[in-house]
């Protein structure tokens, strides 16, 4: 196989996330209307984790075939912004549909805002490091963010959809905080990271020559 070949296959997978996290919406949308189809819940969880594995494969066949590319890195963190901005507003209507859930949808409202607020923090923070050079590709922290929302969206799906008596409410709520505490340290970490950029377009003309 070629090298174009592989880059082509590489960058399928990363864009093949869109595609399961709608058809994930989907299922999910249509088993919350008619939960006796429940077969409908075990293949949006299916979908949804399918989606979660682009996120290791795409990568490992990159670095593997060595095609990574600067697409790529651009690529692959627009995918998973769209994994969140589809999945966690999923999970909100679900749990904002359930009487016993209110508070719960409350907490995944505030969750869902702070992934969002942190995505676009960080993209504004790469635009401003860009001016000056900066190597804007994620940090571990990022990384780890990443590779944890992923199997624990498709936990608190399972949950949302199914109530199975192995995933109890409490526990939910703690894979949630920790989630938080993660977007927040990730947001203080690449805050700290890009201060200095930060600093240099506030107080010199230097992003306004080169913009």
């Amino acid at each position: 196989m070629d090298q174009k070949s592989r880059l082509l296959i590489v960058n399928v997978v990363t864009f093949a996330r869109v595609p399961f996290v709608v058809l994930f919406m989907v299922l999910a949308v249509v088993h919350a209307y008619d939960p006796e189809l429940r077969i409908l819940a075990v293949l949006g969880t299916i979908s949804l984790a399918v989606a979660a594995l682009t996120d290791l494969f795409d990568g490992m066949l990159a670095r593997k075939w060595g095609v990574v590319s600067k697409f790529g890195a651009m690529a692959d963190p627009l995918m998973d912004k769209v994994f969140y901005l589809v999945v966690f507003p999923t999970l909100l209507w679900l749990l904002g549909r359930q009487p016993d859930e209110g508070a719960h949808a409350l907490v995944m409202l505030i969750f869902t805002v702070l992934y969002i607020l942190r995505d676009q923090w960080v993209t504004f923070l790469r635009s401003v490091g860009t001016l000056f050079g900066a190597d804007c590709g994620a940090n571990w922290v990022g990384k780890f963010r990443t590779a944890a929302s992923f199997p624990i969206a498709c936990v608190i799906y399972v949950y949302a959809a199914l109530h199975p008596c192995f995933l109890p409410q409490w526990l939910i709520y703690l894979l949630e905080a920790f989630l938080i505490a993660i977007n927040l340290w990730s947001m203080f970490t690449y805050t700290r990271e890009y201060m200095p950029y930060l600093k240099q377009a506030l107080l010199s003309k230097k992003a306004d020559d080169e913009s």
